[in-house]
């Protein structure tokens, strides 16, 4: 670094491949970016999703990452403590994977991966701070995963029993129902299966309706992100009814239960459906095998809604009937259907086909007919007639007798009130109940690469938690994947170990923890990371929580966010946190995407081979080997399956960092997709040019200067003004907009006698501006402009908001009530002013025609208006 006073004589060009790695080094032996705990400062967490260490990043990284950054350098220049660190969410399948394909220990292959990826983040010049580096597969890490689940077992906030799993094939491990997408793993993209296991559960609906309730206050969240988790945890009020069995078959109970949101439609109902695994069907199924074998299909497909809701409906009449609730003589035939679960609900529902599509759906294959109960308002009951799409919508009601004419609302109030009046068996026949969509989060997983779960069974105790003294149970060095399934089941000498209760032969449990757990409290573990003995301190989690901003993928709306939400509560029901939410802000920024690029034979050629032609106006592509021709394909996300990726590590060789940086966040607003293209990297790449040569010229000028300053001045403080605003906004590109403007101002301004005090502070605010998104660009400008320090520890420049002002103000004006023009005086101008600059407005004249008005209304700073 140099002294202001001997600004250094600079190259023409600015060449990112001596700066930027000259520049990381400052910053690390300035030790810049590591975060002190007991900082007196005002604290702000910047915090990205932490990436799973696959091997290499890619442009998506570069952009999410970019993003964290611009805010963290740029809250830490206005003064705030500022902790931005990075880790590696390090076990799961995917290693597993690779370590069959590769023959190697996962361990390896993720450590080799986390050393690759954290050279290429470095190389992108991110303020992290990596003295609190984690790796969710490190037992130092896990150890406290471990503490953590014997502390919620003791809580009662984890339970183990048998359910029914989405079982994946091609995995051979349980999915989270939230795992399933469209009936398939969302790894593995196989059609999940259902299977009866013993599980653990996380008891995530303990917290229903808080979690519900507290996304209100979650205010710095994206709407979408919002509902899509109150969509998720289903809160719904309905009403538990029981329906009698006309016949009761040996060894069955005399009723059903049905829970139901729509009472209102007990008057249209067509059929009773019980699942494959109700109690009822179990009995039924017992002696007749044709009903075992429709249970088995049923099975089939799933336990996830979207995969029921997607198959086709299908039941099988079981020769029972039940008798309506409401009308004891009216009989209703009984099915076993696939598209009800044991899990939702009671198991068993009413099908109103004229008011729900899957009830009509049904209906229609079977031939059991509709009967509409609610007309639409403004609708002819007369004529109102369902076919082929059910009417779900709120209405009156009809075909309903002592309900007619009521709204859907009060007819749910009718029957909830005369029913929970009548008594079957000596209980009533229905009561109110308020219920939720959500699930426990089953945790259990079949694989070796994860956390083990702390638990040892012994035929005389049970399950039996490990003693915390013994934590972390590690996972066994060596391990073989020849055969299918998980390993920690054929490794005796891991498993067998002795009851730490009674002594006797035991079992460590081997399945692992689902990685979503490793997910759901990092960055709680990132305010203390080096803490030996428990899994936070709580001074330092209750002091840097909430996440002041968390930015990661729309993808982990459902999955990480609300687990992470649930694990909190977790936390702070056992005394290791006093934070309930674990992020105040969140955003969700949008993909990078490409065009995709085909050969003549039909294979995905990569953008790196691919050079793009004008001919005739039309944009074509070819191989940059061979020449033939490629066709161009839709622009879609970047993925390698298309090969339509670019490496980051190419373009920061090509070009630095820097533009890669600014390229990412100019683009395009960062909730939505930006479009790679080779044109506007090249154009970020000519900017950080323009900005060097601009600087360049700053630091010789010697000019006297003259009325030039005050515009440079006003155009510099008012893009300082406009970028305060638009980053705390995470208006990304808006900030980049406003940075180009004034680059042009000062471009403008050094053509004309301007002197060098304004120039050297405009280009001062020009070179502060840009430090958050092109740092070590920010770095060598700020030397050559021969200031002192790193600009990374320069405080951010104070807005001079007596240049805000503008000296003229724009009115509208308006005749007899209609807008004519606009007329543009000076900020002081008295009324008579205004009325004389209006009066000489040539649009003006032409609507007067040559009249005098009656009035002219002039309201200051406001408008002006003519009466004629």
């Amino acid at each position: 670094m140099t002294n202001a006073a001997t600004p250094p004589t600079a190259p023409e060009r600015y060449n990112a491949k001596e700066s930027e790695p000259r520049w990381q080094k400052a910053w690390d032996e300035a030790r810049l970016f590591e975060t002190k705990n007991d900082d007196p400062r005002p604290k702000y967490y910047v915090l990205e999703m932490f990436p799973y260490p696959s091997g290499r990043i890619h442009m998506g990284h570069v952009r999410n990452y970019a993003m964290g950054d611009v805010v963290a350098r740029y809250k830490r220049a206005r003064g705030f403590n500022v902790l931005h660190p990075m880790g590696w969410d390090a076990f799961g399948l995917p290693a597993e994977n690779a370590a069959m394909e590769r023959r190697v220990n996962p361990r390896d292959w993720t450590y080799a991966n986390i050393a690759a990826m954290r050279a290429q983040l470095q190389s992108m010049g991110l303020s992290l701070d990596w003295s609190r580096e984690i790796a969710t597969c490190d037992p130092d890490y896990y150890k406290h995963q471990q503490r953590m689940f014997l502390d919620f077992l003791k809580a009662g906030l984890v339970t183990r029993r048998t359910a029914k799993v989405n079982w994946d094939p091609v995995d051979h491990t349980v999915l989270a129902n939230e795992q399933v997408i469209d009936g398939r793993g969302w790894r593995s993209g196989a059609l999940v299966e259902s299977r009866e296991l013993t599980q653990w559960f996380f008891k995530i609906t303990d917290f229903a309706e808080d979690l519900l309730s507290a996304l209100d206050g979650l205010e710095r969240w994206p709407e979408k992100v919002r509902l899509m988790q109150r969509n998720w945890i289903g809160r719904s009020e309905g009403l538990e009814l029981r329906f009698r069995l006309a016949e009761v078959p040996a060894g069955a109970a005399d009723t059903i239960t049905v829970y139901t949101t729509r009472p209102d439609t007990l008057f249209g109902a067509k059929f009773l459906a019980i699942a494959a695994d109700h109690p009822l069907a179990a009995t039924l199924a017992a002696g007749n095998p044709e009903l075992q074998a429709f249970a088995e299909e049923c099975r089939r497909t799933g336990t996830a809604q979207a995969a029921i809701d997607t198959a086709e409906k299908l039941g099988f009449d079981t020769g029972l009937k039940v008798r309506h609730p409401l009308d004891p003589d009216w009989l209703l035939p009984v099915y076993v259907a696939n598209f009800v679960l044991m899990e939702y609900g009671t198991g068993a529902v009413f099908g109103c086909p004229a008011h729900d599509q899957r009830d009509l759906d049904f209906a229609n294959k079977y031939g059991l007919g509709n009967t509409p109960v609610v007309c639409p308002e403004g609708q002819d009951p007369e004529s109102f007639v369902i076919t082929d799409t059910a009417y779900d919508g709120e209405g009156r009601l009809i075909n309903s007798r002592f309900l007619d004419g009521l709204t859907t609302e009060a007819a749910f109030a009718a029957v909830a009130d005369r029913l929970e009046a009548e008594e079957t068996g000596g209980a009533p026949v229905a009561r109110r109940k308020v219920q939720f969509r959500l699930r426990d989060w089953g945790v259990s997983r079949q694989r070796y690469w994860g956390c083990p779960i702390p638990i040892i069974h012994c035929d005389a105790c049970g399950p039996v938690p490990v003693p915390v003294e013994d934590l972390p149970v590690k996972l066994p060095d060596e391990v073989s994947f020849d055969v299918p399934g998980n390993p920690l089941e054929r490794d005796a000498a891991w498993r067998n170990v002795p009851c730490p209760q009674c002594g006797g032969p035991a079992r460590r449990e081997t399945d692992t923890m689902d990685t979503f757990v490793d997910s759901s409290w990092y960055y709680a573990r990132f305010t203390a990371p080096w803490l030996r003995d428990a899994p936070t301190e709580r001074a330092a989690v209750d002091h840097w929580l909430a996440v002041d901003q968390y930015i990661g993928g729309i993808e982990h709306a459902i999955l990480h966010l609300l687990y992470a939400r649930f694990f909190m509560r977790a936390m702070k029901a056992t005394d290791w946190s006093g934070v309930a939410e674990p992020f105040a802000g969140l955003f969700t920024q949008g993909m990078v995407v490409h065009e995709t690029y085909k050969d003549a034979t039909g294979a995905w050629v990569m953008p790196a081979d691919i050079r793009i032609a004008s001919e005739g106006g039309e944009r074509r592509a070819f191989h940059v080997k061979t020449d033939a021709p490629v066709s161009i394909g839709p622009i879609e996300k970047m993925s390698k399956s298309k090969k339509n990726v670019v490496d980051p590590d190419d373009i920061i060789a090509s070009y630095g960092a820097d533009t890669a940086r600014w390229f990412m966040l100019s683009d395009s607003p960062p909730e939505r997709d930006v479009i790679w293209t080779e044109e506007g990297v090249q154009g970020a790449a000519r900017f950080v040019q323009k900005v060097w040569r601009l600087v360049n010229a700053v630091a010789a000028a010697r000019g006297a200067g003259g009325a030039a300053d005050e515009v440079l001045r006003k155009a510099a403080h008012r893009a300082l003004a406009s970028v305060e605003e638009d980053v705390e906004r995470l208006r990304f590109n808006r900030c980049v907009a406003h940075i180009y403007t004034l680059a042009n101002a000062l471009e403008e301004a050094l053509r004309g006698p301007v002197s060098a005090e304004a120039g050297r502070e405009a280009a001062g605010i020009l070179v502060q501006l840009i430090a958050p998104m092109m740092p070590h660009l920010a770095e060598s400008a700020w030397e050559l402009l021969g200031r002192s320090g790193l600009v990374a520890d320069a405080p951010w420049p104070a807005v001079d908001r007596g240049l805000l002002v503008e000296d003229e103000i724009t009115l509208p004006v308006q005749i007899n009530g209609k807008k004519r023009a606009d007329v543009t005086v000076a900020r002081d101008a008295d009324a008579a002013a205004v009325e004389a600059a209006t009066l000489a407005l040539e649009p003006v004249q032409r609507a007067l025609e040559g009249r005098t008005p009656r009035k002219v209304i002039v309201v200051p700073g406001r408008i002006v208006n003519l009466v004629v």
